[in-house]
């Protein structure tokens, strides 16, 4: 008899199959297998929250190829996610499958390796119901909020519209920000910079303080004049020079938060790639026999915990002193201490095993890959090492009672700093000459500058990240959802790399605020996450939470549904200047996408059509296209891609002197199951694609399947992988061979 493991992603399913020994028989669960029903709200409020779970659609067959195999085994282990997502996937499979507690064990492990796959094996324990109830309560919440709250949005607003409990919360503190920067008004400040030099020696800049040891603010060019008309003539002293030593420690390694907010910063990643690529590097990657195969290379990428295992830092610490030396390596190993209301469950984020560089496995690993597991080996290394020091010198000079300061760095022993620095400036020196006390200086040049405050900038991606983790909003495993959500809503748009509100998020979010306060406000929000980690902690209980909500949320809904009234959501304006009548053109969504209109429609019917960059693209100029890399046969132009109605294609240069197109092709590297020839991908309609021989018509091999290359065991016919389906089935019906596809990128 065989050990069963169920665990959430085919990837991870496919690297712990190399560990375990032929006992026992990996299988994923693709996530969820059982959830509230999307077309009612599924919780009893009237008897206790009862929740309704219902197997989720297209999950029928995967249930029951599950409940085939747990027949069969010994033990069942339950080895999905080591978060409270996780736990309550392993309680709804134990639940779907009808496994009892003596047969179905949860496991968990913080790296997907051999040693800690093992070691989880050995440690099995039941299914800790206070983490699912934590769970429960949280996906109740949000189920009550967004049902109930919806109906009142498609009342006064628009239908179709959702809301989200967190997610409202995120658009306004994006809306409140947007408030901020319309309501600044600048104000006018100068700075006063004198470029000096010592007796022929490096010239340095040092800017004007005050007067006394008092600084003195430069609001208006009077007053900037004022301190000019002081010092003109007069000697420029050095008053006074102060030398030290400065630390700088190392950060500590990266907790979600701050792995997204530096990849974004570094690497220019958006949080839905940052979360893409490190679940990659978590469940598993291919680096080679001579490396150990198919390895999990970092812990558990959703975490708040700073803490590091004692084996990590024991690996950490030979490596340093094996590669940089003792002096590198601090007199006692760093702890960094985490946050109070964190969930210590997970180490931080670090590299499964320090020895693997970057640099070593480099070549198996995708681009994306190599940059983030780059960035946490390097931040998780140097939060190990010694830190840095700088000799600094800040000098006070004085030109008739005027002040100025002048200061600098060198890198004294760059300790940490040899590995990952936080800015690119970190290493760089800001020497000053060597400067006496009394000694005369000479000024090249005085400028002064005029300045005006400018309005708080944008939130970014990783700056909204920041301030909900400052806040208490949200939890390592949702901020990455809570911004893919409200886009995709169309309450926010990603402009650049910043985030603005659309009309439709100011006027939600004006609703949300005057009818359910609570709902918005960030405190409320706040106490509410540290409630459900009161839950998992054992102190709360999952009904005494959602009663407490639900009684003050029942006035608000009851308030609303009988005050609130129709609310006209205001358009999206342009820039663009109506030619015809002189209004300011407004963005509309048509059948082929955005175009400008003018607002007086129907007395103006002006129209005009948007490029991909949101640009009017005038009838007598082209829009900036991507060259396709080859020459138009027919008149040996350029081939550039073109969007239509269907989707991109190939088209000449030269239309429409030139008529000539092409679909868009990409080779799969599969030979074709009916001349041997190369498989190719082709578009269809709107960007839906099917796969075709390249040398059709010739050959009329086409298939909206992929064929996978290999032969039916069966029958000797090829098989293909069904599209949405996770199967690969036999090309012949009659032969009915079928087995799942564990490739997960298919």
């Amino acid at each position: 008899m065989s050990n069963l493991v169920i665990v959430e992603s085919p990837s991870k399913a496919n690297t712990i199959k190399g560990y375990l020994g032929s006992g026992y028989k990996v299988i994923a669960s693709k996530g969820h297998v059982r959830d509230l029903p999307k077309s009612t709200l599924g919780v009893d409020i009237e008897n206790n929250f009862e929740a309704r779970y219902i197997n989720i659609r297209g999950k029928g067959d995967l249930i029951k190829e599950l409940k085939k195999e747990a027949k069969k085994a010994n033990k069942v282990f339950l080895a999905t996610d080591p978060d409270r997502e996780g736990e309550a996937i392993s309680w709804h499979l134990a639940n779907a499958l009808d496994l009892d507690s003596q047969k179905a064990k949860r496991i968990t492990f913080n790296e997907v390796t051999k040693s800690a796959i093992k070691a989880a094996i050995k440690t099995p324990r039941d299914i800790d119901m206070d983490l699912v109830n934590s769970q429960q309560a949280r996906r109740i919440l949000d189920r009550i909020v967004g049902y109930k709250i919806s109906p009142i949005l498609w009342k006064t607003i628009k239908s179709g519209l959702s809301a989200g409990r967190v997610q409202s919360v995120a658009t306004r503190i994006i809306v409140e920000r947007e408030e901020e920067i319309r309501a600044f008004i600048p104000e006018e400040y100068w700075s006063i910079e004198a470029h000096l030099e010592a007796d022929g020696k490096k010239s340095f800049k040092a800017k004007f303080y005050g007067e006394d040891g008092k600084k003195q603010e430069l609001h208006t060019e009077a007053d900037a004049k004022a301190v000019l008309d002081a010092i003109d003539g007069k000697d420029f002293v050095v008053a006074s020079v102060k030398k030290a030593v400065r630390t700088k420690n190392p950060l500590p390694p990266f907790i979600t938060s701050t792995m997204q907010q530096e990849a974004a910063r570094k690497l220019g990643f958006q949080i839905q790639r940052i979360m893409k690529v490190a679940q990659e590097l978590y469940e598993g990657v291919n680096i080679g026999s001579k490396n150990g195969g198919v390895q999990g290379l970092i812990t558990y990428m959703r975490t708040d915990s700073l803490r590091i295992s004692a084996e990590a830092q024991t690996s950490a610490k030979d490596f340093i002193l094996n590669n940089y030396g003792e002096e590198y390596y601090p007199s006692t190993p760093r702890a960094y201490k985490t946050k109070g209301n964190a969930q210590d469950a997970h180490e931080a984020i670090r590299p499964s095993k320090v020895s693997l560089t970057p640099d070593s496995i480099r070549k198996y690993l995708t681009p994306d890959q190599y940059k983030l597991y780059r960035l946490i080996w390097s931040r998780f290394v140097a939060s190990q090492m010694e830190a840095a020091t700088y000799d600094t010198v800040n000098a006070n000079i004085v030109a008739n009672g005027k002040e100025f300061h002048a200061s600098g760095s060198t890198v004294k022993f760059p300790g940490y700093l040899t590995i990952y620095q936080e800015n690119d400036g970190d290493k760089d020196s800001n020497s000053l000459p060597e400067l006496n006390e009394g000694q005369k200086l000479s000024a090249l040049d005085i400028k002064p500058e005029q300045h005006f405050t400018e309005p708080p900038a944008r939130y970014t991606e990783a700056s909204l990240i920041k301030f909900l983790e400052e806040m208490g909003i949200g939890r390592p495993s949702t901020y990455s959802p809570i911004i893919t959500t409200i886009i995709q809503r169309n309450y926010v748009k990603r402009q650049a790399k910043v985030l603005m509100p659309t009309p439709l998020g100011e006027v939600t979010t004006k609703l949300m605020k005057e009818s359910f306060p609570d709902i918005v406000d960030y405190k409320f929000t706040a106490t509410l996450e540290d409630r459900l980690d009161s839950i998992e902690n054992g102190d709360n209980t999952l009904l005494g939470v959602l009663s407490d909500f639900y009684g003050p949320f029942a006035v608000e809904l009851e308030k609303a549904n009988a005050e609130t009234e129709k609310i006209e959501v205001p358009a999206e304006e342009t820039d663009i200047v109506c030619e015809l009548c002189g209004a300011k053109m407004i963005i509309k969504n048509g059948r082929f996408g955005k175009f400008a209109a003018c607002p007086n429609y129907p007395e103006c019917k002006n129209t005009k059509p948007l490029g991909r960059n949101g640009k009017v693209v005038e009838s007598n100029e082209k829009e900036e296209v991507k060259k396709a890399g080859f020459k138009c046969e027919l008149c040996g132009a350029e081939m550039v891609v073109r969007s239509g109605r269907y989707g991109s294609f190939y088209a000449c240069e030269n239309y429409p002197k030139c008529k000539n197109t092409k679909r868009i092709t990409k080779d799969t590297g599969i030979a074709c199951p009916e001349c041997g020839a190369k498989v190719v991908t082709k578009n269809g309609r709107n960007n839906s694609f099917f796969y075709s021989c390249e040398r059709y018509p010739e050959c009329n091999f086409s298939s909206w399947d992929m064929p996978t290359g290999e032969r039916c065991p069966d029958c000797g016919k090829p098989l293909f992988r069904k599209k949405g389906k996770n199967l690969i089935v036999c090309n012949d019906k009659a032969c009915g061979y079928k087995r799942e596809d564990t490739n997960e990128e298919n």
